[in-house]
């Protein structure tokens, strides 16, 4: 949602400055996404009037111009723009004017003596159109301030709302949550009925009440639809990302973007019949107004005349009814849609328009008849004509109930106290009406909130509008009990210290394996099973660490990798005497060569007392080895692993047949360690030097 700063500024009246009420929106959830000046930093530019242009004595195209910029005597500017004449208003810069990229000083062009510069919008930096000078209306006062006179002291601001936030979506809702966030006053003006001065109009029929619960519309005739969109108008329709088109559709867009009701003007002289809310038929077809031709399926909601569909409703117009320049009497609709029938079918249909984007998250339903008497001011004030009196059909509205708020419930879930008279002020601001009781209130949300709907939502509501940033962050209170670490504890993070300085890189794998590969790898012929594998090849849980250092050694080598020293810190699954038993465990694999590649050496592959003596780093000295074999490695290089004299794990060259299995080309040594059983290491005892000094 883009906006222009002075829009908003001119509905609610608040002190805070442009930086100020950024971060207040966004602290309120309103997020500002981006705020950016309407107009580059320029000065000493003002509003002038060409008295005369006469053609330069030495230049075929440029003029030697007097200009009036509101100074005792006019200035003598030459100018090379296309559309410069005698009578003209456009941007002056005076002599000593800062400009985007320059600046403006007295000069000789072509001989002739230049006091100033007529601009163009690029010269301003405001477009990239340099074709001529900038002209102004004729109502424009000479020698004002250029930025004064354009309204250029703006800046756009860029909300990015979250979908719940609806309201927003229209200068007047933001207007509303800027006046409940900082308690400024709003400048709503009421909106009166328009004189009705006809009593002709079309009847409505709403044949889906469900999906369109409400549906208002006017005929409005004999207007000008020739006649200029108001310079106002067309500013605030370019500062908020829309072009201006045509007096009538540039009223209904303003409307949309002023009140956030979406509205559609039909040729009245192009409808046929009377007006039917209905879904599409079998085979019906419509041409839009983006020149698209789409088959209707039976869920699309439209606004169907005697002869079919005129509209998509709530997404766009049809092709067939709309608006031209020759267009003399219309038919304004404004009407409340229910989100979910809107929801996802401009998307379907690769549109996207603002109407859509609105219904598909919710409007003011109680706003309907609003938007559209405005709209016929608008209408009646810049294309004339007269209007007709409302048709209004209503049905089946949404039922806003009452939402219990509680003290105790509010102050448990934000963590701070809060006094019910203070509860009571904010939803005020927020313009809910409730009922109050003891401790709770009961709130009505308004029609335009449709997130208001659990006790989370104004909980919500008061956190925002009390600042999330003013609530304090208070660490929870807990009472600790400090455990004794015993000296002889070795922590694994140790382990994992020692591995990564030895070259080591941690993985981390599943605990399940294939039943296949713990049977002929390991001899567990009675793995533990699961019930419910996540896959046919992860069905057991394993007993060694093995299977995923190999399988992460084939992802690598699938990749390019020559070389890998691979470890895991990890459980394993054992079923003693019918119970299931789990330990920790620290496995290594280490395939290629000793060292990384070199320019200045040459490398040598690993090998067994290489990956000896890393086991030796993590035990120590009190290691020993005697010669074992295992299912899994090579009978003449496969080792126990002792410490204390007590066996801790293995070491060893992979077998043959699982080196041909892995296709691995180079010898790959493993070892595996009971973490549980080396994590418990004997306390060095101190022992005192003797006092007296040794005898020679």
């Amino acid at each position: 949602m883009q906006f222009s700063e002075n829009w908003l500024r001119s509905l609610v009246d608040t002190d805070l400055d442009s930086e100020a009420l950024s971060h207040a929106l966004t602290m309120a959830g309103l997020e500002v996404e981006e705020m950016q000046p309407v107009a580059a930093s320029f000065s000493k530019v003002v509003v002038a009037k060409i008295l005369s242009a006469e053609k330069h004595p030495d230049a075929d195209r440029l003029q030697v111009c007097k200009v009036d910029v509101g100074l005792a005597e006019p200035l003598q500017i030459v100018c090379g723009a296309a559309n410069a004449r005698a009578g003209l208003l456009a941007p002056c810069a005076m002599v000593g004017a800062e400009l985007p990229g320059f600046s403006i000083k007295q000069a000789k062009v072509r001989g002739v003596e230049s006091f100033g510069m007529m601009c163009s919008s690029k010269e301003l930096g405001l477009t990239a159109d340099a074709t001529g000078l900038l002209e102004l209306e004729s109502d424009a006062v000479v020698g004002q301030d250029i930025r004064e006179h354009l309204d250029l002291n703006d800046h756009l601001f860029t909300l990015k709302l979250t979908p719940n936030r609806s309201d927003c979506l229209s200068i007047t809702g933001i207007a509303r949550d800027v006046a409940a966030i900082t308690g400024a006053a709003t400048r709503f003006e009421a909106i009166q009925p328009a004189n009705v001065a006809l009593q002709q109009t079309k009847n409505v029929e709403i044949a889906e009440t469900e999906a369109c619960p409400r549906y208002a519309g006017r005929l409005v005739t004999g207007i000008n639809a020739k006649a200029p969109t108001p310079a106002w108008m067309v500013k605030r329709l370019e500062r908020s990302g829309l072009r201006s088109i045509s007096a009538v559709v540039d009223i209904t867009n303003y409307v949309l973007l002023a009140l956030g009701q979406p509205m559609h003007a039909f040729d009245a002289a192009k409808l046929n019949g009377n007006i039917n809310v209905r879904f599409a038929k079998a085979g019906e077809s419509i041409a839009l107004l983006n020149d698209t031709t789409i088959e209707l399926k039976a869920d699309d909601l439209v606004i169907a005349d005697a002869q079919g569909a005129v509209a998509l409703a709530g997404i766009m117009g049809g092709k067939a009814s709309s608006v031209s320049d020759e267009t003399t009497e219309v038919f304004l609709e404004s009407a409340f849609f229910v989100p979910s029938v809107i929801a996802g079918k401009a998307r379907r249909l690769g549109l996207s328009t603002d109407s859509s984007y609105r219904f598909e998250r919710g409007v003011d339903f109680g706003g309907t008849r609003d938007a559209l008497e405005y709209a016929t001011a608008l209408l009646l004030q810049i294309c004339g004509g007269k209007a007709g009196v409302i048709t209004e059909v209503v049905a089946n509205l949404p039922v806003r109930h009452a939402v219990k708020l509680r003290m105790r419930r509010l102050v448990s879930v934000l963590g701070i106290p809060f006094e019910q008279q203070a509860v009571a002020k904010l939803l005020n601001q927020l313009g809910f009406s409730y009922m109050e009781a003891d401790e709770e209130f009961k709130v009505t949300p308004p029609s335009y909130r449709f997130d208001i709907n659990i006790e989370e939502d104004l909980i919500e509501e008061i956190a925002r509008l009390h600042g999330y940033d003013h609530i304090p962050a208070i660490a929870p209170v807990a009472a600790l009990t400090m455990l004794s670490a015993p000296e002889s504890k070795v922590a694994l993070n140790k382990l994992r210290d020692t591995m990564v300085a030895n070259g080591y890189q941690e993985v981390v794998t599943y605990s399940f394996v294939d039943e296949s590969w713990e049977r002929d790898l390991l001899g567990n012929v009675s793995p533990i099973k699961l019930m419910n594998p996540i896959a046919s090849n992860l069905s057991v849980m394993r007993t060694s660490l093995w299977g995923g250092l190999l399988d992460s050694l084939n992802y690598n080598l699938n990749r390019k990798q020559e070389r890998a020293f691979l470890f895991e810190i990890g459980a394993v699954f054992h079923q003693v005497a019918g119970a299931y038993q789990e330990t920790t465990r620290i496995s290594g694999l280490v395939y290629g060569s000793a060292k990384p590649e070199q320019w200045a050496a040459s490398n040598t592959d690993i090998d067994f007392f290489d990956v000896k003596a890393h086991v030796n780093a993590l035990l120590g000295a009190e290691c020993s080895y005697e010669k074992a074999e295992h299912t899994a490695l090579h009978p003449g290089q496969s080792a126990r692993i002792l410490l204390n004299g007590k066996a801790v794990g293995w070491l060893g060259k992979l077998h043959p047949k699982w080196l041909q299995h892995y296709s691995l080309s180079k010898s790959t040594f493993l070892f595996e360690i009971d973490a549980d059983l080396i994590l418990n290491r004997e306390v060095p005892v101190y022992t005192e030097v003797s006092k007296l000094l040794p005898l020679r």
